[in-house]
């Protein structure tokens, strides 16, 4: 009896101890605690693209397999060129009412980025375009989820620099600034991603074709005029949970040459031809034709900075200002001591120019020069009008003199 008594106590004690074991996995589940049974590891994401060449652009067919239930993003970058990427934060802190006058800058920007989305996704795209000039590129990611999609420009390297009002006014980028910690230069990094590609459109798309059983298609456009190279696919379900890169290459050909500060591939041509017509009438106006040329790149060709295009045009005035210099001095047309004092100015300004054309945008680039354009030409119309030329006697005498030394000029040629 008494052993039997013993069993049945020893059977009762075993159970208590395994209900008590099986209650305390359980609520150490309900508590979000880790178990002493391991969680199964997440399958990697799949990927496959039907074609590894491009030439100047196309459509990249993706396809593959990520884990059910969750959305899927496609992260596309260009490996073989970067570009520069600055902003000038002058803005107007609320909580400090101060302006930081504060320059960013980083040489590590992919020439290309975009994040591809689920097409479902669209709407919150275009609710943040609805903004403008005002879209922000952190909301975006918030909104679809795809904060952990933006890893490639998040790891370049950005600088910054303290600078003033007089220091910007002068376009100086002040005292360099102790780096950055990870968090920062994320979030730095997508203010810097918005500022070099400007539109939407071009950092974000809403093209995958995501099923519910996780596998899904994309047809990936990459527009004309990008950078030659490779360039990277990756597909990204959360931080941990990525697929290995598979890579495609884009293939340019003369006349299309590629512009590694513009980070844009152009058909050289074109701008040749345009040079070509600017240069005859800007030397007649004895400006060079730069103060045209701008405008217009500008205008027919969007892909080019702001900066680049300034930068760029400056030095090529050269060629034609050294003709006209030549040209204009055979017909002695040239008062040099007028000249030499204009010189000097406009040395000065040389400094200033290039460093306070970086810290401004795009937009703020062209309602200054726009502005300019304007008031010049409302002033040269104005001295065209035949009452400014009967009342200004100075002005018909200039005219003589000039119509006197033209025919002078063409009888000795």
């Amino acid at each position: 009896m008494d052993t039997r008594k013993g069993v049945v106590l020893w059977l009762v004690a075993a159970m208590m101890v395994l209900l008590g074991g099986t209650g305390a996995t359980a609520a150490a589940e309900r508590e979000g605690q880790p178990s002493d049974q391991s969680a199964p590891a997440m399958a990697a994401p799949t990927i496959t693209i039907d074609k590894t060449v491009i030439n100047n652009g196309g459509t990249i067919k993706v396809s593959g397999r990520a884990p059910a239930g969750k959305p899927v993003f496609l992260e596309v970058w260009a490996v073989d060129h970067a570009v520069r990427a600055s902003r000038f934060d002058s803005e107007l802190d609320k909580e400090t009412n101060k302006r930081p006058y504060i320059f960013y800058i980083t040489e590590g920007m992919p020439a290309y980025y975009k994040i591809f989305a689920p097409k479902e996704m669209q709407a919150k795209i275009d609710a943040e375009k609805k903004l403008k000039r005002k879209w922000s590129y952190s909301n975006v990611l918030k909104e679809m989820g795809a904060g952990d999609a933006f890893n490639v420009p998040a790891k370049s390297k950005i600088d910054h620099f303290q600078s003033s009002l007089m220091a910007s006014i002068i376009g100086s980028r002040g005292d360099l600034l102790p780096g950055m910690d990870e968090k920062e230069n994320r979030q730095r990094a997508m203010q810097l991603t918005k500022a070099r590609f400007g539109s939407i459109d071009k950092v974000f798309g809403a093209d995958i074709d995501l099923k519910p059983d996780g596998s899904f298609t994309a047809d990936i456009k990459i527009r004309e005029g990008l950078s030659p190279g490779k360039y990277n696919i990756v597909v990204v379900v959360d931080k941990k949970t990525k697929s290995e890169a598979v890579s495609f290459e884009n293939q340019i050909a003369f006349p299309l040459v590629y512009l590694d500060n513009a980070g844009t591939s152009l058909n050289i041509f074109y701008p040749f031809v345009l040079s070509l017509c600017v240069a005859i009438f800007g030397v007649l106006m004895g400006a060079g034709g730069g103060f045209i040329m701008n405008p217009l790149l500008l205008a027919l060709f969007p892909a080019l900075p702001h900066t680049i295009v300034a930068g760029t045009v400056t030095p090529t005035v050269l060629f034609s200002q050294g003709s006209g210099i030549y040209n204009y001095s055979k017909i002695k047309f040239i008062n040099w001591k007028l000249g030499c004092g204009i010189g000097v100015a406009m040395l000065l300004g040389g400094f200033i120019g290039p460093k306070l054309t970086e810290m401004i945008t795009l937009d703020q680039f062209k309602f200054a020069f726009g502005w300019i354009l304007l008031v010049l030409a409302v002033l040269m119309l104005w001295q065209t009008t035949p009452g400014y030329l009967a009342k200004n006697k100075k002005e018909q005498a200039i005219l003589k003199e000039f119509k006197k030394r033209a025919e002078e000029a063409a009888k000795g040629a």
